[in-house]
């Protein structure tokens, strides 16, 4: 959710202050990351295998202690206290659920170690698998169970002991992709009923994008940027941020032109004029990045100087909402372009061999300076 002037303010119930976690005395897992979660929401860490992401959700469980740096609590440090005293849960990508305890035991399980009295645990167990929709499925084993319906147990198990915050490490990397999708919304659905604080570990950028209201995209143990699905998606940072969360060309070129509200480069393959300037200077090396989306295919060549280039079809996938065609350029670059299947057969369309223009406005690229 981007903030405008009219979103309330609302109070920050985890923050991390220059957190570093060093192994074997050279190898920096996470490194001097700092971050303020505020209370309600879902956070995403973004990122590929290894880049810190699970090693820093380890350190906010209390699984590992960090090198350096801070970990706050709804004001409260909590960097040296044991996993078992802080108020917060953790759903592992496993599920971990006990194979010999039925639904409603393992979801009353962690309840019964907190010696909650009994009718106090049946109360909370029924109003936990009520929220989930596992009501009927009460006395199944784990292995009677769906992955999206285990994946729903581990959640209600996460919920019952009403932690300040839960941390999901890649939640819904177990089910295949249509029901990775149609859980998605669900899951997002029960931790905002329930109003719990989430922080959620994903390599899944589309999972980061469609339940997150913020990302921060990792690498190398730091984070590269934080910002909203949109902000992150429309308005990377960097090479690394725009090549990572989505698909994504990238023209080489030079400044030509800087000023408030644009900038034109120069590069191999056009001209291009970008609506937004960059405070560079004239000769600078930069990228243009530019989404397949935002390109539109022609059979005509476009008017004007700026903002087109000439190719021939070299492939064509067809996704069925979609089809993303493979340009070749004269300079050997090959261009993506996602193209809307807005009808069911059209002649039209390009196809292999065809030599077309792509054609896209001055207000869909960003300038990369790093």
């Amino acid at each position: 959710m981007a903030v405008t002037k009219d979103t309330p303010v609302r109070e920050d119930l985890l923050r991390i202050e220059g957190l570093s976690k060093v192994f074997d005395e050279s190898v920096r897992a996470v490194d001097d990351v700092s971050l303020r979660v505020a209370k309600g929401e879902i956070f995403a860490l973004l990122g590929s295998s290894g880049c810190g992401k699970s090693t820093l959700l380890r350190m906010l469980a209390g699984f590992e202690a960090p090198t350096a740096g801070k970990i706050y609590l709804a004001g409260k440090d909590i960097t040296n206290l044991p996993p078992y005293q802080r108020p917060i849960n953790m759903m592992f990508q496993s599920y971990a659920l006990f194979p010999h305890l039925n639904v409603w035991d393992n979801v009353a399980f962690g309840l019964r170690r907190d010696g909650m009295p009994k009718g106090d645990v049946a109360e909370r167990v029924e109003s936990m698998l009520k929220l989930v929709q596992l009501t009927k499925f009460a006395k199944r084993k784990p292995h009677q169970l769906s992955g999206g319906q285990q994946q729903r147990v581990a959640l209600a198990r996460s919920l019952a002991k009403r932690p300040q915050l839960l941390l999901l490490d890649e939640p819904l990397g177990a089910l295949d992709k249509k029901l990775r999708e149609s859980t998605q919304l669900e899951l997002v659905n029960i931790i905002e009923e329930v109003g719990v604080t989430c922080v959620l570990v994903t390599h899944d950028q589309e999972e980061a994008m469609t339940m997150a209201s913020r990302i921060a995209v990792m690498s190398e143990g730091s984070f590269k940027q934080v910002g909203s699905p949109s902000e992150i998606y429309e308005t990377p940072n960097s090479r690394l941020v725009a090549d990572f969360v989505g698909n994504v060309n990238i023209f080489d070129g030079q400044v030509v032109e800087d000023e408030a509200d644009h900038v034109t480069v120069s590069c191999p393959e056009c001209m291009h004029y970008v609506g937004h300037g960059i405070t560079g200077t004239q000769g600078m090396a930069v990228g243009v990045a530019l989404r397949p989306e935002k390109i539109q295919l022609l059979r005509e060549q476009p008017q004007g100087p700026h903002n087109w280039c000439e190719g021939t079809i070299e492939d064509i996938a067809y996704f069925g909402a979609y089809t993303t065609y493979h340009l070749k350029l004269k300079t050997g670059m090959v261009l993506k372009v996602q193209q809307a299947n807005l009808s069911r057969h059209n002649v039209q369309d390009p196809t292999w061999g065809d030599k077309v223009y792509a054609e896209w406005s001055a207000d869909s690229m960003v300038v990369l300076t790093h």
